[in-house]
């Protein structure tokens, strides 16, 4: 529960920060970082049911490196930003205002996937995820889908935001932070209820 109001808590930050600054990448930014091959559409969605076991396994890596480290930071920095992939059609719909960082988590959790494959003791499982994502791309027959973000590389230095600016035109992020901000409404009522009662005794 506390984990739960504290990535909540976290969101809405993020909110803020993102509102006010009104940020949009598309190309511009420091490249001081490493950089991240682009992911085509139709591989975000693979990749995106998979991304579990990737970060599992990266989680538990051994042999890393600082160039590995920084780009499994930049994944989990970049899925943060992006609402932790919870905004609906942020992988799917190109017309999403978190299309472009969820092109930019995903890109860097298949850099981590590529990493791993040279590495003598994660080799094996990398590998093995590998060709099920190989074969579910086959499946879906998803391999030549694209959009406008697909020919866009990445870079660890450079935070990709969502596009604040048009969340009132994409009816289901609109939908859905109006149902976060009643989540967030009600855990900010009940954490003042909890001090209140902390505080009484």
């Amino acid at each position: 529960m506390k984990r739960s109001l504290l990535n909540i808590w976290f969101g809405l930050a993020l909110l803020v920060a993102g509102s006010a600054s009104a940020h949009i990448r598309s190309g511009e930014g420091s490249h001081a970082g490493l950089p991240v091959a682009e992911i085509s559409h139709g591989e975000m969605a693979v990749i995106a049911d998979y991304r579990g076991r990737i970060m599992d396994l990266a989680s538990r890596a051994v042999d890393t490196n600082e160039a590995f480290r920084r780009v499994l930071n930049y994944a989990e920095i970049q899925y943060s930003y992006c609402l932790w992939g919870r905004m609906p059609g942020s992988v799917t719909d190109e017309e999403s205002p978190f299309n472009e960082c969820a092109h930019a988590y995903l890109a860097a959790t298949k850099a981590v996937l590529l990493a791993m494959r040279d590495m003598p003791q994660e080799a094996a499982a990398a590998a093995e995820i590998i060709s099920a994502v190989d074969v579910d791309m086959v499946r879906r027959g998803l391999s030549l889908v694209t959009c406008r973000f697909s020919g866009e590389g990445f870079n660890t230095a450079d935070i990709v935001r969502p596009h604040w600016g048009e969340i009132p035109l994409h009816p289901a992020s609109m939908a859905s932070l109006t149902g976060l901000a009643a989540i967030l409404a009600a855990g900010y009522f009940a954490l003042r209820r909890v001090l209140r009662v902390q505080s009484s005794e």
